[in-house]
């Protein structure tokens, strides 16, 4: 699963890399967590520009009645997204790109759980496959919510996790977004694992394990013992 993950790119950063008009500043994060509301990008119609949007991490899908009830997943299976009923109809109309440049997971060492800190070479930013959802209240009150999508374990990830969040690479951006594809043979091939030649790794203090913990130091590597 992916739980934990940072966005430390600046403003500019981010508009260049995901050719946004304009990126609302904001101070860097270094331990996004669930409930928590993240940086996405969505394209809401084939020829329109691309549009940078802020949606709370946990799914709610908009045909539940009650969104305070019931399980608001964090990840959903890149096998079995097209087929699950919490997850289909936003694999098919509501795909968005989840801004990040890292992200976290945990190797069990004996009693205890060791948090790796996973990121591109390059440390530029990347994006997440996401999806997105909008749930409306009786009372028209608005929830935007997502998902992050998972696959499994590329070489430098699978000795600490077995999953993976799906990294999509920069040339696969436009089909993912892209409103008028939602047939799955075009979509699922999208979801593989990244090539692991282009990724680092590392293990990092257990501060990050503390939600209210997000400074920079909770991607500092640990000291060589």
């Amino acid at each position: 699963m992916c739980g934990r993950y940072t966005q430390r790119q600046s403003a500019d950063a981010i508009a260049k890399q995901f050719q946004l008009k304009t990126v609302p500043d904001s101070p860097p994060r270094y331990n996004i967590a669930p409930t928590q509301l993240i940086a996405a990008v969505t394209q809401p119609k084939p020829s329109s520009q691309r549009r940078f949007r802020v949606f709370q991490w946990g799914l709610v899908p908009f045909w539940v009645k009650d969104a305070s009830l019931g399980a608001k997943p964090i990840n959903a299976r890149a096998e079995t997204v097209a087929q699950k009923p919490s997850f289909r109809a936003a694999f098919r109309h509501r795909r968005c790109l989840i801004l990040a440049d890292g992200f976290y997971e945990w190797q069990r060492v004996g009693s205890a759980k060791q948090p790796h800190f996973f990121h591109l070479q390059d440390d530029q930013p990347f994006a997440f496959a996401g999806l997105w959802e909008q749930w409306e209240s009786p009372q028209n009150e608005i929830l935007e919510t997502c998902t992050i999508l998972t696959t499994e374990a590329n070489e430098v990830v699978r000795p600490v996790h077995r999953r993976m969040p799906v990294m999509l690479h920069p040339d696969d951006y436009d089909q993912w977004i892209d409103p008028s594809l939602n047939v799955s043979s075009q979509l699922l091939p999208l979801l593989r694992p990244y090539p692991a030649d282009e990724m680092a790794a590392y293990p990092v203090s257990k501060k990050v394990n503390r939600v209210s913990s997000d400074r920079p130091e909770c991607i500092e590597p640990l000291p060589a013992e």
